[in-house]
Formats: C-alpha cells, sequence, structure tokens
C-alpha cells in the first residue's frame, strides 16, 4: 500500500472513531507501528489529526464520542483481558452497579457465571448479556435510550438510582487522567455515570491503555473516588500511558494491568471465580497500589479523601512483561509486583 492510501486510510478511520492506537491502525493498514507513527506524524503536520499517547485523535484537545459500532471493534483483545480480570472481583451474592460500554458488556457475560448476584444497569447491552443468566438478577435503571450507546440516561435514571447502596459500581469511559479522573463526551451519560457511583462503596474503572492521558469534556469519576482501575499493558513506547498510570498510583489507585497471560483473581474453584468461574487459572495479573496497601483491603469509599501526601514515594509500574526495567525511574517509588487477594 502506498503511503498516500495509507494515510487516507488512516484518517478516515480518525475521524469514524475519534481516537484510534497505533496498535489499530497498524493492524488495519497491516504495517508496522513505526510506519504508522511516521503516517501519523505527517498527517499531524497538515493539522488532519493530533497525535496522543500512543495513538492518534480528531484536531482540537478533546476527543468526541465515537458510537456503538465503531467501539466494539477497537482494542477488542485488551477488553476481553481487563474483563477477566474485574470478573474476578465480585463475590457470589454481591449487589454491584455496571454502567454502560463495550467493556463493561464484555464483563457482563462474564459474570452471568456468578451464581446469587444482582447487578444494576442502566446499559441495554449489559441487561442482555445476562438475560439468560438463571442466577443473576437484572435491575433496570429508568430512563431515555440514548442509542448511540445503549444506555438508559436522564431524569428518570438518575431517580431510580436514589436510596441505592450496592458492594462496587464497575464504570468505563471515554478518558481517564490523573489530574481529571473518568470522563466521557456525553453529558448526559456522565450525569448517569455520577448517580452510580454515589450507589457504590467502591469504584472500579475498567480501561484500556488507550483512554490513558485522554480526556474528555465532562468529568464522571474524580481520581480520589477512583477505588481501583483494571487495565492492560500499554505499548512499551507508549511513555505517557505508563507515566498516566504512575501518577494514578501515586493518587492513591489500586492498578491490576492484564499484561499478556494475565488472568482474572478468583476466589477459588467454582462459578464466579478460579479454574471454572473463568476458564484462565494459572495466570497472573499485576497490581500497584500506593505504598503500605495490603492486597486492597483498606479502600476509601466515595468522596473520601485519600491519606496521600503530594510528592509522597509511590510504587513503581511493572507491567507482566517486565516493563518497568524497561522505562526509566520514575519518581522515588518502589517496584511492587503484588498479585490480587480476595477480601
Amino acid at each position: 500500500m502506498f503511503a498516500a492510501e495509507r494515510r487516507q486510510l488512516i484518517l478516515e478511520m480518525v475521524r469514524a472513531n475519534g481516537a484510534v492506537s497505533l496498535r489499530e491502525l497498524a493492524r488495519v493498514v497491516q504495517t508496522s507501528e513505526v510506519t504508522v507513527r511516521r503516517d501519523v506524524r505527517a498527517l499531524e503536520a497538515e493539522g488532519l489529526l493530533d497525535r496522543r499517547h500512543g495513538g492518534a485523535v480528531l484536531p482540537g484537545g478533546f476527543t468526541r464520542e465515537s458510537g456503538f459500532p465503531q467501539k466494539s471493534h477497537l482494542a477488542t483483545a485488551e477488553k476481553t483481558a481487563i474483563a477477566d480480570l474485574a470478573a474476578g472481583l465480585v463475590d457470589e451474592g454481591e449487589a454491584i452497579v455496571v454502567g454502560a460500554g463495550t467493556t463493561t458488556q464484555e464483563l457482563a457475560r462474564r459474570l452471568a457465571r456468578v451464581p446469587g448476584l444482582t447487578v444494576v444497569t442502566n446499559s441495554l447491552l449489559v441487561a442482555q448479556a445476562l438475560a439468560h443468566a438463571n442466577r443473576v438478577e437484572v435491575v433496570m435503571t429508568g430512563g431515555t435510550l440514548r442509542g448511540s450507546n445503549y444506555a438508559l440516561v436522564g431524569s428518570g435514571a438518575e431517580q431510580s438510582l436514589q436510596g441505592l447502596r450496592v458492594s462496587r459500581a464497575f464504570l468505563s469511559g471515554s478518558g481517564l487522567t490523573a489530574e481529571r479522573g473518568l470522563s466521557t463526551s456525553n453529558m448526559l451519560s456522565a450525569s448517569v455515570d455520577r448517580a452510580l457511583v454515589q450507589a457504590a462503596a467502591e469504584v472500579v474503572v475498567l480501561a484500556d491503555h488507550t483512554k490513558l492521558g485522554t480526556d474528555t469534556m465532562f468529568q464522571t469519576v474524580p481520581t480520589d473516588v477512583i477505588t481501583r482501575l483494571v487495565t492492560d499493558e500499554p505499548p512499551l513506547h507508549d511513555d505517557r500511558a505508563v507515566t498516566e498510570l504512575q501518577a494514578l498510583a501515586d493518587q492513591g489507585v489500586q492498578i491490576t494491568v492484564a499484561g499478556p497471560g494475565a488472568a482474572a483473581p478468583g476466589p477459588g474453584p467454582g462459578p464466579g471465580g478460579g479454574a471454572e468461574g473463568n476458564g484462565t487459572a494459572g495466570r497472573r495479573p499485576r497490581r500497584m497500589g500506593p505504598p503500605g496497601a495490603k492486597g486492597g483491603d483498606e479502600l476509601p469509599l466515595p468522596g473520601q479523601r485519600r491519606n496521600h501526601q503530594p510528592g509522597a514515594a509511590g510504587p513503581q509500574l511493572r507491567s507482566a512483561s517486565g516493563l518497568a526495567e524497561q522505562q526509566p525511574a520514575i519518581g522515588n517509588g518502589r517496584i511492587a509486583d503484588l498479585s490480587p487477594r480476595r477480601r
């Protein structure tokens, strides 16, 4: 494929999706990431797109939200790995909320195996994934259907969540930064996500590496309210994603990185965890957390500020393939290699 054809295809993908990773671009145009990076630089010089954290976005700083058909084909392997890990955080008999998104849809497919579970959601896709799970009760919010992501939004959705209390909220979004936390491009979606957060004792964010360092218009979850981030291993060249992960860990966010061969931490054999629960036994995730954290046993409630001093040493990221050894040291923190432990 000639350079002009490659660049036109790259430009069309970015325009269709709002943001695309270099890895995905290289796969679609069937060339190396080095070549794609060169093409992206050329397109940026023409003002046709902006480079961002191992990918390309529409020009103008904030990325726009792409529709479900586009999202469902982006970072599919990463979303699968993230969902596998996140499912292992859920116990039998729990009551949780699950927000809208393609990553949370993948999580819902795995939660169908957890007996006695109650799932509150505003997502038609999440509800559909759990519709035939006989041992899972699904509670849907009210609201107005937003067709681009098959989610219920508006005052009806928010009012139906008042007075609700569950153990965990699992949310995704359009971007995640240490400075602003989780954000999305749509005001109505952001408002419902904030209501979901208020209903939960812990907040778990599911975000693949392409969203790290990306900022969008409406904040949904401030960083100090995020209990845990489940993400995938950033590419070795994506220094900004690694730096963003370290910044999040420094602010007290527990981070689990799904690298090659990583799998969900489960409570043991049987439905909901272990070998029979997720079909991925024997593989291991990586985890980061604030200094002194013990397996995430002492986690703050939403809105509660963590006892973290600015400038204090935090743990260093170590990915499943030893990423930290190939990255420069960040701050004065230490390298953490901790497997998640069930509560």
